[in-house]
């Protein structure tokens, strides 16, 4: 047999599905075929994940259709319907005001807007269900105006200003962050502060979170022993003002709210609730839509790391200030300690 013949004959012929039925082409001779790359499908179109609005589940919920998680099935079942597209995901938001919503074919009824203002007193939770049966914000509501909840929170031992609505869309905008929505407090620490410790808490300082700091704080007045101070807050971090003082020395006594945006307490009595008039709302919304579209605040820019050396530095500040104010004097004191010890050797 010549060469060009056991060449050919050691070639590996192709297959019927390569040479005509198959539309993809083999990569090279003998080898197998390249498969064809699949085609991605587009994700179907979502109502609405926007930060604005509530949770479809929730708003089914206040409605009275069904309990929460009753709602979540109904949801996942297909049988709700916004705009007149069906949704079965349950981190759907909606406005309810705004959005056409039918649960089973038919309309979902429409709550009438409230807006209250509480004057909450000590003791009193801001939580929606109590299983210790304490006195709750929407306690000191009237009892005929349905189902309504309060926008942020003050914990037990704080009182003062807090909102309560059933609008949904108003009462994200004034407890997102980026609104920055500002907080003005009365409050009471004991001892006197300096210059310095007012500086330092309009300079911030890192807490557990993250970066902290106030937008505005000055000392109204002085007795024996205590300082009042004013503090305006734009962010609503769990027991900020009280962590805030702790930190540069000083022991909150009282704190009270005594503003939310343009609202503000006035001589109301503590326990005491009244409905927010039309130019008061009115007011509300414009506040927060003018604070929207301000440049938001930015706090990292005070102390915002630049080289490898200071990033570390800050991660070690981050992590001692989560562990506690305990492991931070305990490290200090280590620190101290060492080159005490050096000396005495030396001596």
């Amino acid at each position: 047999m010549s060469r060009q013949s056991k060449q050919n004959s050691s070639r590996r012929p192709l297959s019927k599905k390569t040479t005509g039925t198959d539309k993809r082409k083999p990569t090279r001779q003998g080898g197998p075929p390249a498969r064809r790359p699949k085609r991605r499908r587009s994700a179907a179109p979502r109502i609405n994940f926007e930060q604005d609005g509530e949770r479809l589940q929730k708003v089914l919920a206040a409605a009275g259709v069904a309990s929460r998680r009753e709602a979540e099935q109904i949801i996942l079942e297909g049988r709700v319907e916004v705009d007149g597209q069906t949704v079965v995901e349950l981190g759907t938001r909606v406005d309810s005001h705004t959005q056409s919503i039918h649960v089973d074919g038919e309309p979902l009824n429409k709550p009438k807007l409230a807006y209250f203002a509480v004057n909450k007193p000590e003791g009193v939770v801001c939580t929606a269900n109590d299983p210790s049966g304490r006195t709750r914000v929407i306690d000191l509501l009237p009892p005929d105006v349905g189902r309504v909840y309060n926008v942020g929170r003050l914990d037990i031992n704080s009182e003062g200003l807090i909102l309560c609505t059933n609008d949904g869309q108003l009462a994200n905008q004034l407890t997102h962050p980026r609104h920055g929505v500002e907080k003005t407090y009365e409050v009471q620490v004991a001892g006197h502060l300096d210059v310095d410790v007012l500086k330092q808490l309009r300079t911030g300082m890192h807490l557990a979170e993250g970066f902290v700091r106030v937008v505005h704080v000055r000392i109204k007045s002085k007795r024996k022993n205590a300082t009042i101070l004013e503090m305006v807050l734009d962010e609503g971090r769990n027991r900020e003002i009280r962590r805030l003082l702790a930190k540069v020395g000083h022991r909150v006594q009282r704190l009270r709210r005594v503003a939310v945006g343009p609202i503000r307490l006035g001589e109301m009595p503590a326990g005491v609730s009244r409905r927010l008039t039309p130019d008061e709302v009115r007011k509300l919304r414009t506040y927060v839509r003018d604070a929207s579209a301000r440049p938001s605040r930015d706090a990292t820019n005070v102390s915002r790391p630049t080289t490898r050396q200071e990033k570390l530095k800050t991660r070690q500040r981050k992590r001692l200030a989560a562990a506690g104010k305990a492991n931070a004097g305990r490290a200090a004191k280590q620190k101290v300690s060492r080159p005490t010890k050096a000396k005495r050797g030396a001596r």
